[in-house]
C-alpha cells in the first residue's frame, strides 16, 4: 500500500484515487525570468520521483504543470513589479520572448536529469479567459473587494483560511511589522491588479474591472481546475509554498467550488548551502549548465537529491556533489560486469516497493540496491536493477560513450611505449597521470582499454 505525507493533516495516510487507476496531479512550476538553480530543481525532481511511483504502482497518471509568465511580482505581498516585465526591460527584450527563453532552458534542464515531462504545460498567459472567469465566481460569491490597485480576495469571509499552514489569522492581523495599506487584513491576496499607467507594461488584459494582469495564486487554481477537475488527486511543490500561495489556492478555489480542492499535498524541502537555503536572491548557487562546466554530470546531482528524503533539507557543495559523483560512477561501473541471467530477485524487489512505498523513501531503495549489488549470491541482478530503476531514473543499465581527451589518449600511448621498453617505472607514473585526469587503464589480452574511475 503507498503511503504518502499530506501536509494538510501533517501525517502519512494511505494513498486512494479518486478515480479508480487514474491520477491527477499538479505540479506548481516555474517562474521564467532566469534560469532555475539546482534548488528549484530538487523539487521538480522529487515531483518526477512520485510520478514514476504511481506509474510503477499501476495507475495512469495526468500530470499538469503550469509556466508563470505573468503577475508573479517581486514581493509574494501583492507589490513590487512584475518578474517577467523586469527581466525583459533588463535584457530588452520582448516578454514573451523572455519566458519562451528561460522555458525552454528550463525543458532542456528536465531532459538532462531524466526528469519526465507532464502531460501538459500551461502558461498563464494563454489561460486569461479563465482567470477572468474564476475572479467572477468569487466576486459573485461576495467573497471579493476593490482597491485603488486591484481586486482582493477577502480571507476573513473564509472560516478555515489558512488550514495548509495551520496559519492564525488573529496573531496576523495584530501583527505590528505588517502594512495592510487599502487591504482588509494581512493574508487578503490580490486576484486582479490594475495597470498603473495603462499600455505601459507589455503585457495587460482588459476585464471587467480595469486594464490589468492577474495575480499570481490566480493562474493556478484557474488552470489546475481547467485540466484535472474542481476536485483531484494531488498537488505539489516546494515548502516555501505552504504558508502564501498553496494556502491561497486552496481559499479561492474551495470558495469558487464550495468543494474540497485536493486530497493530497505533498512538499519537498529546501536545498541548504552553509545551512542555508539556496535561492536566487543569494546568487542561486549553481544551474545544471554551470555544473556541466564544472565537470559534474546531472545524473550526479540526481543521485545526489535521492540520498535524502524529499521531506529532508539536503545540504549541498561541490565536494558532497563530488562524492555523489564517485558513488553514482561506481554503480554504473559495478552494473556494467553484471551478466543478465533472466530472473527477478522478488526478495529485494518487494524490499525496494516497500521502501517507495513508504512516502518516496528513495535513501532506504537505494540502499537496498547497494545491498543487492554487494551480495555475492543473489541471482536476478539485471531484471531487479531494471526495474528499480523505473523509479530511481538514473539510466543504470545504458551504456555510456566514453569522451576520452586527447590528453588523456597522448598519456595512453606513452604508457603503452614505456611497456614495450619494458620501462615499468615510467608505465606507472603515467598510470597515475591518467588516474589525476578521471580514467583508468585496464590491461588486457587485447590491448590497454581506457575507462572512467
Amino acid at each position: 500500500m503507498l503511503k504518502l505525507f499530506n501536509t494538510l493533516g501533517r501525517k502519512k495516510e494511505a494513498f486512494k484515487p479518486i478515480r479508480k487507476g487514474e491520477i491527477g496531479i499538479y505540479t506548481c512550476g516555474p517562474t521564467v525570468y532566469w534560469y532555475q538553480h539546482i534548488g528549484n530543481l530538487r523539487s521538480y525532481i522529487f515531483s518526477d520521483i512520485l510520478k514514476r511511483t504511481l506509474i510503477y504502482n499501476g495507475y495512469k497518471v495526468k500530470h499538469v504543470m503550469n509556466i508563470t509568465d505573468v503577475g508573479h511580482l517581486t514581493s509574494d505581498a501583492d507589490e513590487g513589479e512584475d518578474k517577467i516585465e523586469k527581466a525583459a526591460k533588463r535584457e530588452g527584450k520582448k516578454a514573451g520572448d523572455i519566458a519562451n527563453f528561460y522555458w525552454n532552458v528550463f525543458k532542456e534542464d528536465f531532459k538532462k536529469l531524466n526528469i519526465i515531462e507532464p502531460s501538459m504545460w500551461c502558461k498563464a498567459t494563454e489561460h486569461i479567459k479563465e482567470q477572468i472567469e474564476l475572479i467572477k465566481k468569487l466576486e459573485k460569491k461576495g467573497y471579493t473587494y476593490k482597491t485603488s490597485d486591484g481586486i482582493y480576495f477577502d480571507t476573513s469571509k473564509l472560516k478555515d483560511y489558512g488550514k495548509l499552514a495551520k496559519l492564525k489569522k488573529e496573531g496576523l492581523k495584530a501583527g505590528a511589522r505588517i502594512s495592510l495599506g487599502e487591504k482588509r487584513n494581512a493574508t487578503d491576496f490580490a486576484l486582479w491588479k490594475f495597470s498603473e499607467k495603462p499600455g505601459i507594461r507589455q503585457q495587460e488584459w482588459n476585464s471587467p474591472w480595469s486594464i490589468g494582469f492577474p495575480g499570481w495564486h490566480i493562474e493556478c487554481s484557474a488552470m489546475s481546475m481547467r485540466y484535472l477537475g474542481k476536485h483531484f488527486d494531488i498537488h505539489t511543490g516546494g515548502e516555501d509554498h505552504i504558508p502564501v500561495h498553496h494556502t491561497n489556492e486552496i481559499a479561492q478555489s474551495e470558495a469558487a467550488t464550495g468543494k474540497k480542492f485536493v486530497n493530497y499535498w505533498l512538499h519537498g524541502a529546501f536545498l541548504t548551502s552553509k545551512g542555508e537555503k539556496v535561492s536566487k536572491s543569494k546568487g542561486g548557487l549553481y544551474t545544471i549548465s554551470e555544473l556541466e562546466r564544472l565537470e559534474f554530470k546531472p545524473f550526479s546531482y540526481r543521485y545526489l537529491c535521492l540520498t535524502a528524503h524529499y521531506r529532508t533539507q539536503l545540504e549541498f557543495s561541490l565536494e558532497i556533489l563530488k562524492n555523489a559523483q564517485n558513488s553514482y560512477e561506481r554503480l554504473k561501473n559495478i552494473i556494467k560486469e553484471l551478466k543478465d541471467d533472466g530472473k527477478v530477485n522478488e526478495s529485494y524487489l518487494k524490499r525496494f516497493e516497500d521502501a517507495i512505498n513508504d512516502d518516496l523513501d528513495m535513501p532506504k531503495a537505494l540502499a537496498v540496491l547497494w545491498e543487492l549489488l554487494r551480495d555475492e549470491k543473489a541471482e536476478g541482478k539485471i531484471k531487479t536493477i531494471e526495474k528499480m530503476d523505473r523509479v530511481f531514473g538514473l539510466d543504470l543499465l545504458k551504456k555510456e560513450k566514453i569522451e576520452i581527451p586527447a590528453e588523456v589518449k597522448r598519456l595512453v600511448d606513452e604508457r603503452e611505449s614505456a611497456r614495450k621498453s619494458k620501462d615499468w617505472k615510467k608505465a606507472d607514473e603515467l598510470r597515475e597521470k591518467i588516474k589525476q585526469r578521471g580514467f583508468y587503464v585496464d590491461d588486457t589480452g587485447e590491448g590497454a582499454k581506457i575507462k572512467r574511475l
